[in-house]
């Protein structure tokens, strides 16, 4: 018996803000809109996939956003999504202190930590 592996994460965002979370995470990120089964529907947010990862955002009454907390998101190309996240007018921060890995961290539209990191 033990963990078999990382089903999802799940991050907070505010009410009625759909729309920045998927101008975000699809639009930017290139990440999949996932179906949310229709009991969780009322709660609002909205979830993503790409590959095997899965990012949950759920609508949290009194928001506070995850500034040190975060996904990490393995991609194969991370030159051209700093790119577009920097296009879209979303700041990102190098950090090469991570031996063989290329990344950086990128400020979701509500202000949580997301990194972005490649193998070097």
């Amino acid at each position: 018996m033990g963990v078999l592996g990382l089903d999802h994460v799940q991050l907070a965002m505010p009410a009625g803000e759909e729309p920045r979370a998927v101008a975000f995470y699809r639009d930017v990120l290139e990440m999949d809109v996932v179906q949310k089964p229709e009991p969780m529907r009322a709660n609002g947010g909205v979830w993503f996939r790409s590959g095997a990862a899965e990012v949950h955002l759920g609508v949290e009454p009194d928001f506070a956003p995850a500034r040190k907390a975060h996904p990490a998101l393995r991609v194969d190309n991370l030159d051209v999504l700093a790119i577009r996240c920097e296009s879209a007018g979303f700041e990102i921060l190098w950090d090469d202190r991570y031996p063989g890995v290329r990344r950086f961290y990128v400020a979701d539209p509500f202000g949580n930590r997301v990194e972005v990191m490649q193998p070097a």
